[in-house]
């Protein structure tokens, strides 16, 4: 009997229930079928969540969490928000995919509200993050050649050194970091690297043939790294001058994440291409997209880029819903606020541990001096779920919706840990982070 034959006749036994009825999984067994028949790309916290709901998840055991990850930021309105759930069922109902073979009524009404809500002229939808920064780096290119007249194939964009922008081929051959590239060359060439934050690098940097300079405001998986202040208006200026893009990939930074829509908008820059993601879903399916104005996103013409799934009337649906909470709820504002009460808070820490405490809005690394994961998973045992990220920072990124009395007891149970040490014996465990679902 071929594998497909056996999976077949597996799965019409068990669609007429005449196999016996499995028993409701334990975390340890699930956790051994992810390790055994998944590949090993991540190194995740072993909590196995079931359930989640705004700032809080919960495990298989009934036990809840508070979420200080918030999925990078793709959940900035909070888990299941239920506007965007009803937005989700209500286009389920009537039509999720049609290619952009053909027209769907749900795309008019996404480019006209991210038109209206940053005053791009174009917008180009995609899925995941990367696809929009691979989308954003193709009209530089293009622009670059097209419409500043390098020539062909000789374009060259920039770069920040630790920046993050993604997985592909291209974006990690131009990584500065070492693992991201192991064993994945060759890599496309036409990248410069700078270092993040020196204005004077970046300006040496640029030539007859720079097309772009792709740069993330703040740099998220290098450690919440925030430049120098004054440093992007000058590039900005830089770009100008120079008959440059800059491109800024706004895709954990943005949606309201660093207490303003966007954080280029600290310092009052509007870029020339903005690529976003994550958030723009609100947790429930991959939407991305690149604005820009007609004069980068009109050298596009059919059969130049695209995506079966990029634009598709489900995905609009989610990210018109995900958008409006954004603004009904001013979530930019809260992340502002609550952000400068946690900041404040863990700057007057006393550890033993932390180099530095640094962030914007909702978005605050701490570097240790010695590896995070061990408090990682020491406040996981507290019931506070966060990630380290280049092995000694600590990301703190909770749901911009999270209550400031939730957020105050997320922050003390950090606080124990950094003070007291990830060894140190916590009393209240069972109080705090072994609420079941009903109790909470």
């Amino acid at each position: 009997m071929s594998w497909y034959s056996h999976w077949l006749r597996l799965f019409r036994d068990r669609a007429n229930n005449l196999q016996p009825k499995v028993h409701a999984m334990l975390p340890a067994e699930l956790i051994a079928l992810e390790d055994r028949y998944g590949a090993h790309n991540y190194a995740p916290l072993d909590v196995v969540v079931e359930r989640a709901a705004g700032a809080w998840v919960y495990d298989t055991a009934g036990l809840r969490y508070l979420d200080f990850l918030a999925a990078y930021s793709a959940v900035n309105q909070g888990h299941c928000h239920p506007a965007i759930y009803e937005a989700m069922l209500a286009q389920a109902k009537k039509v999720t995919l049609t290619s952009r073979a053909f027209r769907n009524d749900q795309l008019p009404l996404l480019y006209r509200d991210l038109h209206e809500m940053t005053g791009y002229a174009m917008a180009l939808p995609m899925n995941s993050g990367a696809e929009a920064v691979e989308t954003a780096l193709k009209a530089a290119r293009k622009w670059g050649e097209a419409v500043k007249g390098i020539a062909a194939g000789e374009a060259e964009i920039v770069v920040a050194s630790n920046n993050f922008h993604g997985r592909t081929i291209a974006i990690v051959g131009f990584s500065s970091e070492e693992q991201y590239r192991r064993g994945f060359g060759p890599f496309p060439a036409g990248f410069r690297e700078v270092p993040f934050g020196d204005i004077e690098a970046l300006r040496g940097a640029i030539t007859a043939k720079t097309c772009a300079f792709l740069v993330e405001p703040i740099q998220g998986e290098a450690g919440i790294i925030v430049p120098p202040e004054g440093y992007l208006s000058e590039a900005a200026a830089i770009c100008r001058e120079r008959n440059v893009l800059l491109m800024a990939d706004e895709i954990q930074s943005g949606l309201g994440r660093t207490g303003k829509l966007f954080a280029c908008m600290h310092e009052g820059v509007t870029p020339d291409v903005m690529i976003i993601g994550k958030a723009l879903s609100g947790g429930f399916y991959p939407v991305s997209a690149v604005l820009s104005s007609r004069a980068v996103l009109g050298v596009f013409s059919p059969g130049d880029h695209g995506s079966t799934f990029g634009g598709n009337p489900l995905a609009c649906a989610i990210a018109r819903a995900a958008l409006r909470v954004i603004v009904d709820e001013d979530l930019p504002a809260r992340s502002a606020s609550l952000g400068e009460y946690a900041l404040n808070y863990m700057k007057g820490l006393r550890s033993p541990y932390i180099v530095e405490v640094r962030g914007k809005g909702l978005w605050i690394g701490i570097e240790l001096n010695r590896p995070a994961r061990p408090f990682c998973e020491a406040l996981e045992q507290r019931g506070v779920l966060c990630k380290e990220t280049h092995e000694r920072v600590i990301r703190l990124a909770p749901p911009l919706i999270i209550s400031k009395a939730d957020l105050e007891w997320g922050l003390e149970q950090v606080r124990a840990v950094l003070e007291d040490g990830p060894d140190a014996r916590n009393e209240a465990v069972a109080e705090l982070a072994g609420t079941t679902a009903a109790g909470k």
